[in-house]
C-alpha cells in the first residue's frame, strides 16, 4: 500500500524528521503515536503532500502496477490516487451545509458532481438529518463527523486521520471507534491515524509507530504498545 523509507523533513534549518520508516499494508490500522510536538502530524503532512521531505522515498503500491514514487506528486493528485485526509483542524467550510460540503469533496476529487452515496449516511444517520445545516451551525462531535464523512465520499483507499478524538466526547469516541473499526475490519479500508489514547489505540489499531523527536524509536504489533514502552517514551 505505502512504504516509508528514510523520511527527513526540515522547517527551516530545524529538522523535525529524521529518518523516519513506516509500511502501512493493505487492510489494516497502524496508529502513529508519541508526545506531543514529537514530528507526528508532519509525517502525516509529508504523506499527504502538504509538506515536502526533504530526502526519503515514499511509495505507493497498487496491485499489478510498478510502485509509484509520490516525490513531486500533489495533494490533489495523491487524493486522486486514494489517499484521504482527515486534518486535526478538520477545514470543514463553515459557511456551506453539510451536503454542499459533501458535494464539494466529490467534486475536487472527480472533477464533476455527483450525488452523495447512500451509504455514507448510512455510516453517520446523524448527518442526514443535519444535511441542510451549515458548518457553523454543528456541534463538535458532528463537524468531527463531517469531516470524516468529507474524506470518505471520495472513496479513499487510505485513509489518513490526524487525532480524530480532539475535543469530541466520550460518545463520540466510541461511535468513532466503531466506524474505525468497521471501516478498516469489514470494509477493508487501510486507515493510518494519530492517536495518544492507549485504550482507543488497543481498540482501532493493528500496528503502531512510535515517534520521539522525530524519530521511530519503535514500532510493530500494537500487543507490543505495552507499559513498560509507554512509560520511557510517554512520559513527559
Amino acid at each position: 500500500m505505502l512504504s516509508l523509507r528514510a523520511i527527513n523533513h526540515y522547517y527551516g534549518s530545524q529538522r523535525s524528521l529524521w529518518n523516519v520508516d513506516l509500511e502501512l499494508l493493505p487492510g489494516e490500522c497502524t496508529c502513529v503515536t508519541g508526545l506531543p510536538g514529537m514530528g507526528k502530524t508532519t509525517l502525516l503532512n509529508c504523506i499527504t503532500g502538504h509538506q515536502p521531505v526533504e530526502s526519503g522515498t515514499i511509495l505507493w503500491h497498487e496491485a499489478g502496477k510498478a510502485a509509484q514514487d509520490l516525490h513531486g506528486v500533489s495533494v490533489e493528485a495523491r487524493m486522486a490516487l486514494g489517499i484521504g485526509y482527515v486534518p486535526e483542524d478538520r477545514r470543514i467550510f463553515s459557511r456551506l451545509t453539510v451536503e454542499e460540503n459533501l458535494q464539494l469533496a466529490m467534486m475536487a476529487a472527480t472533477g464533476q458532481p455527483q450525488a452523495i452515496p447512500a451509504d455514507i449516511f448510512d455510516l453517520f444517520p446523524e448527518l442526514y438529518g443535519q444535511r441542510l445545516l451549515r458548518g457553523a451551525d454543528l456541534a463538535e462531535d458532528d463537524l468531527q463527523q463531517l469531516a470524516l464523512a468529507r474524506a470518505l465520499v471520495t472513496r479513499p483507499r487510505l485513509l489518513i486521520l490526524d487525532e480524530p478524538g480532539r475535543g469530541v466526547g466520550p460518545k463520540m469516541m466510541q461511535k468513532l471507534g466503531a466506524a474505525i473499526v468497521r471501516l478498516n475490519r469489514e470494509l477493508g479500508l487501510t486507515v493510518l491515524l494519530v492517536e495518544q489514547r492507549l485504550s482507543f489505540i488497543r481498540h482501532v489499531a493493528d500496528r503502531f509507530c512510535l515517534l520521539h523527536r522525530g524519530r521511530n524509536v519503535a514500532q510493530g504489533s500494537v500487543a507490543q504498545l505495552d507499559d513498560k514502552l509507554l512509560a520511557h517514551w510517554m512520559t513527559p
